[in-house]
């Protein structure tokens, strides 16, 4: 694959395909996602997963800096996506990667131990060669909530709409203070599923209201593909 075609991936992760192209249930729903996209049906290291045994490791810090904000909200049909201005890099195994956006997923994509959590989010890099790289929070109910989500949930778009948001919103406040993380070789969790992604789950959960999963479920719906074989993969901790 081209760097320019990478690029492309990175910067529409949830936006590659139209809304009338592959849904999560129905005759395009994820089970026939394979028919259209052969990667869907055919790939070996297939995103999400089941974080369940895992292999000890020195791994090397997350180095994250976003110093920018979301520019704008698009409800795509699939997913609310952020994208982002400013400089907002990740530094880690060598490599400098940059957040192209991060979007929402009601329930949980990947799982921990058989444990799905009410909501994840996955924050989307790309490198200057045009390798993939996603951070993925899970956020479970407390009663508190987080207040950027909240600053966010008042922007929210309808399908097919985009939006400004009303406040300022930095990436960052959407990221759990401990940067412990789970490190696997994966895909994209949506059409054309392209493998070759380098995944870091946060180990630390962080809290999100009942009252905000709920708006972003209803606005998105059960927008999660089911974990995928490991194969012979090996996550590392």
């Amino acid at each position: 694959m081209t760097k320019a075609a990478l690029f492309l991936l990175a910067a529409s992760w949830a936006t590659q395909t139209s809304a009338a192209d592959w849904h999560y249930e129905g005759a395009h729903g994820v089970e026939h996602w394979g028919e259209q996209f052969e990667t869907c049906g055919e790939g070996l290291n297939q995103s999400p997963v089941n974080i369940t045994e895992t292999l000890s490791a020195k791994l090397a810090p997350l180095h994250i800096d976003y110093q920018g904000q979301v520019s704008e909200l698009i409800n795509n049909g699939h997913t609310i996506q952020a994208n982002v201005s400013g400089q907002n890099t990740l530094d880690i195994e060598g490599e400098t990667f940059t957040l192209k956006q991060f979007h929402f997923h009601t329930p949980s994509e990947n799982t921990i131990k058989g444990k799905q959590f009410p909501l994840e989010v996955h924050f989307v890099h790309a490198s200057s060669q045009g390798q993939l790289a996603v951070i993925a929070a899970m956020f479970e109910t407390g009663p508190r909530g987080n207040a950027t989500l909240g600053n966010l949930l008042n922007s929210l778009p309808e399908t097919g709409e985009t939006r400004t948001p009303g406040a300022t919103i930095n990436p960052a406040d959407l990221l759990p203070r401990e940067r412990d993380y789970y490190r696997f070789s994966g895909s994209l969790t949506t059409p054309p599923c392209t493998e070759g992604v380098r995944w870091y789950v946060l180990k630390e959960p962080q809290a999100s209201s009942p009252a905000q999963t709920t708006a972003l479920h209803e606005i998105m719906g059960d927008n999660a593909r089911p974990v995928q074989p490991l194969n012979a993969r090996v996550i590392l901790q």
